[in-house]
């Protein structure tokens, strides 16, 4: 698998270093920038990937969430600056550890433990709770050239017109890996045009296992990196590709999410059938955010899971 974590950096300890913080360490990375603890309750975010477009209208967002009161912390931003044209933000650092490891790195086991599956739904149902707002909607999500709601007034609109978009992107490349792409591309913008109209909320679009923290009893204390699918809409989306991301690449990956999916139905009220078509438009929308060849697994998992759909 082709890894597109950023990387940290002696340098950047120097920076901080001389910026007050000789105790800074590496703490984490991901796609869009490498963290480092401060030792003083601070973090520092690295954007040395895909840093926000419009940084003001991220820090919006995380305070629009945060007003809301959601049951867990939530990331809030103290300062930034640019370093070099590097955009480096200082934020709070949020409690807890993570509730388990990116299926990347490890393996989830069989049976997914009740109390990870409670977890789970009790952040799904804290940002369900959280009303949409208009910065939210200005949100820009990764891979696309345009606020997602740019022009539209219904999420499932505004979907399906990313849809398409992301279809000319790299299509041929995917068509190479899903026959009949082409039809349930079409049949997938018809069926999202066709959704009733919701009531919108925040979507946090990565809730993987890295991104939630709980406490030692397992309670979820924080939700953090916000901003890889981040935008406003239907909260039955955020059910969807969580159950479909929780685990990616382990060996029960395929029981995993339809055991997720079938609780998040079931528990949140939502219908099977749309759960699967917005994991449908998830994959449709992802498949080249890491390459635009077909070269890495995020691509092969949106494949698959494109064709098992078929």
């Amino acid at each position: 698998m082709v890894e597109y974590r950023q990387q940290h950096s002696e340098a950047w300890l120097k920076h901080f270093a001389h910026r007050g913080h000789p105790d800074a360490r590496p703490l984490a990375s991901g796609v869009e920038g490498a963290v480092y603890r401060l030792g003083d309750g601070t973090v520092a975010k690295v954007w040395t990937g895909r840093p926000p477009a419009d940084f003001d209208l991220t820090r919006q967002v995380y305070a629009d969430i945060a007003r809301s009161r959601p049951p867990f912390a939530t990331p809030e931003v103290l300062d930034a600056e640019q370093v070099e044209g590097v955009l480096v933000t200082y934020e709070r650092e949020l409690p807890g550890a993570p509730i388990g490891t990116d299926s990347a790195d490890g393996p989830a086991p069989r049976e997914l433990p009740a109390g990870v599956i409670d977890a789970v739904l009790e952040v799904l149902r804290g940002l369900a709770a959280v009303p949409a707002t208009d910065a939210m909607r200005r949100l820009t999500v990764q891979g696309d050239d345009r606020p997602l709601w740019q022009g539209r007034q219904r999420f499932s609109d505004a979907l399906a017109d990313l849809v398409e978009r992301a279809g000319r992107r790299s299509g041929t490349v995917l068509a190479a890996h899903v026959p009949d792409l082409a039809k349930q591309t079409d049949r997938t913008v018809r069926a999202l045009r066709a959704l009733p109209d919701t009531a919108d909320t925040v979507i946090h679009g990565d809730l993987v296992p890295p991104n939630i923290h709980v406490d030692g009893q397992g309670h979820p204390v924080a939700v953090l990196d916000f901003g890889f699918f981040t935008t406003a809409g239907d909260p039955a989306f955020e059910a969807a590709v969580t159950a479909a991301v929780w685990d990616m690449y382990g060996p029960h990956a395929r029981a995993h999410t339809e055991t997720l999916t079938r609780v998040f139905a079931a528990e949140l009220r939502y219908e099977p059938e749309t759960l699967a078509l917005y994991q449908t438009a998830y994959a449709l929308t992802t498949y080249d955010l890491f390459s635009a060849d077909g070269s890495d697994g995020h691509f092969h998992w949106c494949a698959g899971l494109l064709n098992d759909d078929a």
